[in-house]
């Protein structure tokens, strides 16, 4: 989770929901900010179901063969990377 989404003292996830009125925004910066939150929260819950996948906690059986997943998490990190570069690009405080 990026510094910029911890609250002061007390650290709490930010879930989906959090980011409703940046998503509603007219300022492109916020929509921008609200969409890497999002795919930042969809990557941190597909990454835990996997660590529990390989610790032998899951308690549910996969529909997808382990593959499917490692390609959509690289897929999704390499999202995350590319936000993160034009972040930084355009001025956008992540």
């Amino acid at each position: 989770m990026p510094e910029s989404r911890k609250n002061m003292g007390t650290y709490r996830e930010t879930k989906l929901k959090d980011t409703v009125s940046l998503m509603c925004s007219d300022d492109y910066k916020e929509r921008f900010k609200a969409e890497y939150m999002q795919v930042c929260v969809r990557y941190q819950k597909l990454k835990a179901m996997l660590d529990k996948w390989d610790e032998g906690k899951l308690n549910f059986q996969p529909t997808c063969p382990r593959g499917i997943y490692n390609f959509q998490i690289k897929a999704m990190a390499d999202y995350i990377a590319s936000l993160e570069a034009r972040a930084a690009i355009e001025d956008i405080e992540l």
